[in-house]
C-alpha cells in the first residue's frame, strides 16, 4: 500500500494512493498514519481490506497538500558515509561499522514544503536518501533477517545539510543537521512488501533540472537489514521511528567550488516506486 497524509500542516488526515493512483480518504478507516497503526496488523487489514473493496471516498487532489506521511515520528536515526560510490568521491575509507547520527522529529515537513536557508548559512546541501520506517519495537535483533520483519515500509527522505554548521563550527554533526525544515519526507510510505529487495533501487536529485545524484541501493556499505540489526543493538527502535540510510555520490563530494543552495533553488528527488518530491527553497 502507499499511505500518505494529506491537508494542512498540523491538521493533516490519512490517505491512501490506490493500485490506479487514485487518491482516497482514510480517515473513516483510521485516525492518523503513526507508529500506533504501524504496530497494530489488525488496523492494517482494516486498511487493506478498505482499499480492495474500493468503496474509499475519493479525494481531489488538487491543490491538496501532502504532509510527511508518518505522524508523531519518535526519532530520526542517520547513517552517515554509506554508500561506496560517496566513500570514493570523498576520499574516504569506508567505515567499518555504521555512522550514527540523529535528527529531530520536529525538521520533518511534506515533500513539496518550503525549505529555509538557515541565517548565516554558506553551504546549504542536499542528500537524496532512502528512509526506513519502523513497525514493530526492534531491540537487539539477532539477524539480518530478523531485522527486515521490524520494517513496516519505506519512503523518499531528503537529508538536507549546511556543512559549515557541521563541519567547520566544532562538535558533533548536530548544528548542520537540525536546522528548521531539514527533513522533507514522502510522498508516501509504501509498505514493505511493495518493496521486495531494497537494495535495488534507483536514486535521484536534480538542482534546478540539473542531475546532481544518480545512484542505486546497491552500492550501500551496510544493507538496510544490517542497518536496523546494527541500530538496535544500541537503541530501541519503536513504531514509527525512521531511518535515514545514507546517500550516494553527488551530494557533499561533489568537487569545490561547489554550488551550494540558495533561496530560490528547486530541489527534486526520486526513489523508484517510493515517488517524487519537489521543494523551493527560501529565507530562514
Amino acid at each position: 500500500m502507499k499511505l500518505l497524509r494529506v491537508g494542512t500542516a498540523g491538521a493533516e488526515r490519512p490517505a491512501l494512493l490506490d493500485a490506479e493512483g487514485v487518491l482516497r480518504d482514510l480517515s473513516e478507516v483510521v485516525p492518523d498514519i503513526d507508529g500506533a497503526l504501524l504496530a497494530d496488523e489488525a488496523a492494517l487489514g482494516r486498511v487493506r481490506e478498505a482499499a480492495e473493496s474500493g468503496s474509499l471516498p475519493v479525494l481531489d487532489a488538487a491543490g491538496l497538500r501532502i504532509g510527511p506521511p508518518v505522524a508523531r515520528i519518535g526519532k530520526i536515526v542517520c547513517i552517515g558515509l554509506n554508500y561506496h560510490d560517496h566513500a570514493r568521491e570523498t576520499g574516504a575509507e569506508p567505515p567499518a561499522e555504521p555512522v550514527i547520527f540523529f535528527k529531530a522529529a520536529d525538521t520533518v515537513v511534506g515533500p513539496h514544503d518550503t525549505v529555509l536557508v538557515p541565517r548565516g548559512s554558506t553551504k546549504t546541501d542536499w542528500e537524496v536518501e532512502l528512509a526506513v520506517v519502523i513497525g514493530r519495537t526492534a531491540r537487539y535483533v539477532e539477524s539480518r533477517e530478523a531485522a527486515l520483519e521490524h520494517v513496516a515500509g519505506y519512503a523518499v527522505s531528503h537529508d538536507v545539510s549546511e556543512r559549515e554548521f557541521q563541519l567547520e563550527r566544532g562538535g558533533t554533526w548536530d548544528k548542520g543537521k537540525n536546522c528548521e525544515t531539514f527533513n522533507p519526507l514522502g510522498p508516501w510510505l509504501v509498505t514493505a512488501d511493495e518493496v521486495p529487495d531494497p537494495q535495488k533501487l534507483g536514486l535521484r536529485l536534480w538542482v534546478n533540472g540539473e542531475l546532481k545524484q544518480d545512484g542505486t541501493t546497491g552500492e550501500q556499505i551496510f544493507a538496510v537489514s544490517e542497518v536496523v540489526r546494527y541500530v538496535s543493538q544500541f537503541m530501541t527502535l519503536y513504531p514509527g521511528d525512521v531511518i535515514n540510510t545514507g546517500t550516494p555520490a553527488g551530494g557533499s563530494g561533489e568537487p569545490e567550488p561547489k554550488p551550494f543552495l540558495r533561496a530560490g533553488d528547486v530541489v527534486e528527488l526520486e526513489i523508484d516506486g517510493l515517488g517524487r518530491q519537489r521543494q523551493e527553497f527560501d529565507n530562514a
